[in-house]
């Protein structure tokens, strides 16, 4: 069920098997039994950077980074089979606001005196990251944002709040969009910052959802000052950083897909369903296979250079 067997090559399944065999040892009880249950993308730090700990030490912790600054120098199909395996044995996610969120905004925006401080601390696991975007008045239009960065010598000066900031409870770094000026267009004044969380002046009060469970935050700046050495871009060029970041934010969703769908057909089999239900399970596997096929097509596409586009349109 779901193998990738049928689209891969000799040299590909060798690949597999070490992956497999390299999961199989490392994925303790525990660390498998919070990937298959875990209900978001984020969860419990105490478990995603336990497991980024165990990758490091491998040097698999970041697939996806350049192998200048510590990535595997994977292909794009070896990426996609060690994510495939990752999902289905339930590894559980690792925190992604680092390692795929701010760490490609440094390869791309960063100094390297930026790069090379904040790279390895994200690759380690030293640093844990938030994401300070949305305001109680920003959510949606995120160009409304009111939080105040006013320059001040070698500083910004910040007073406002950010607010339903996944795990800020636990960061102690947050990368912020924060309002430099006020003239023209509201996303020409905008400014990508990196900062410490416990910075003076920082508070963060939690908001917990019907259940009880706490994973947002609202945060509260305070006079909170914060070198300009840790912008990102130029002054009031935080809106084209954003955009940049945020087509890393929205991809990869594949692998927590088909756990979630393993998840569903493991629970029915334990219990058994009606027939009905059991053929829409089946058109439902038939559908994930074909996409399988589709994407290690486009991946293939995308290493030799032909109709990479057609193929990620259909995808």
């Amino acid at each position: 069920m779901l193998a990738l067997d049928p689209f891969l090559t000799a040299e590909d399944r060798a690949f597999r098997d070490s992956v497999r065999e390299f999961l199989d040892q490392a994925l303790t009880p525990e660390l498998r039994q919070a990937g298959r249950y875990a209900t978001s993308v984020f969860i419990d730090p105490a478990i995603s950077m336990e497991w980024q700990r165990i990758l490091y030490a491998r040097g698999w912790a970041a697939p996806d980074w350049p192998e200048a600054f510590g990535g595997t120098g994977w292909s794009s199909l070896q990426r996609y089979i060690f994510a495939f395996e990752c999902a289905v044995t339930h590894a559980p996610n690792l925190a992604p606001m680092g390692l795929k969120m701010i760490a490609p905004v440094l390869f791309h925006y960063g100094t390297a005196q930026q790069q090379g401080y904040y790279l390895p601390r994200i690759l380690s696991g030293e640093d844990y990251w938030c994401q300070g975007f949305s305001e109680p008045g920003a959510g949606s239009d995120l160009a409304a944002l009111k939080l105040r960065a006013t320059g001040d010598g070698s500083d910004y000066v910040l007073d406002g709040s950010k607010i339903w900031t996944t795990h800020a409870h636990y960061a102690n770094r947050m990368f912020a969009l924060v309002r430099t000026s006020g003239e023209g267009r509201p996303q020409s004044g905008i400014t990508f910052l990196m900062l410490d969380m416990d910075s003076a002046g920082i508070s963060v009060q939690p908001i917990r959802n019907a259940s009880g469970e706490h994973d947002f935050n609202q945060v509260f700046f305070d006079g909170v000052r914060v070198p300009k050495a840790n912008r990102l871009g130029p002054e009031n060029g935080g809106w084209d950083v954003a955009k940049y970041l945020l087509g890393f934010e929205r991809g990869g969703r594949y692998a927590p897909a088909l756990r979630a769908y393993l998840n569903l057909l493991e629970e029915a089999a334990s219990v058994g369903c009606a027939a009905r239900v059991a053929m829409r399970l089946a058109e439902e596997a038939v559908e994930i296979e074909a996409l399988c096929a589709m994407e290690i097509k486009a991946i293939n596409g995308q290493q030799d250079g032909s109709q990479a586009a057609v193929q990620a349109s259909m995808l």
